[in-house]
């Protein structure tokens, strides 16, 4: 059974606004590798991950596939999104030299983030948000982005692994997925 939670468009949103309070303008490259190690940590050591989103293994990292879609629709209007405009509310991306910059458009409603979630990203913030494009893609290169093939999904268990999750962790994670994935049929 594929372990997966479901996807909190809340809290993708107000997490990727609370990185963008911290860092200021940034491009994807950077917000999605802070979000991927904010998430890491979070699976590791609280047994969920903040979003729910997939990180597909792409050539220079984890991108976490629906956070962006978001974004990419903000930057061309259009996607699968029932609404696509309502992501412009939130967002705004300038395009300089085929590299994306996003802006926030409004601060995050953090009602919708946990103190853990806040403290995971926090701490990714710290941790990253000097470190170059080259660096964070090194960085991001890890165990679980190694044991995926490219472009696809990355498996929930092997980031948790890659975050120092242990054995009692990834059966803790396996078991709150079946229970999310139960609950959701």
């Amino acid at each position: 059974m594929e372990l997966k939670f479901p996807f909190n468009e809340n809290k993708a949103i107000m997490s990727t606004l609370y990185i963008l309070l911290k860092v200021g303008k940034a491009d994807f490259h950077k917000i999605f590798k802070i979000l991927y190690f904010a998430e890491q940590k979070h699976l590791a050591e609280y047994g969920r991950p903040i979003t729910g989103d997939n990180y597909i293994a792409m050539q220079f990292g984890p991108v976490p596939s629906t956070i962006y879609d978001i974004l990419g629709v903000v930057k061309k209007n259009y996607g699968y999104f029932i609404k696509p405009e309502k992501f412009n509310n939130y967002f705004s991306i300038e395009t300089i030299e085929k590299i994306h910059f996003v802006e926030p458009k409004m601060k995050p409603t953090m009602e919708y983030l946990s103190k853990s979630e806040v403290s995971c990203l926090d701490y990714s913030i710290n941790e990253n948000k000097e470190l170059t494009f080259d660096q964070l893609t090194l960085k991001s290169h890890d165990y679980a982005w190694k044991s995926t093939s490219g472009d696809q999904e990355m498996s929930l268990l092997d980031i948790a692994f890659a975050g120092g999750a242990n054995d009692e962790m990834l059966k803790y994670i396996a078991l709150l997925s079946e229970n999310e994935n139960f609950e959701l049929a």
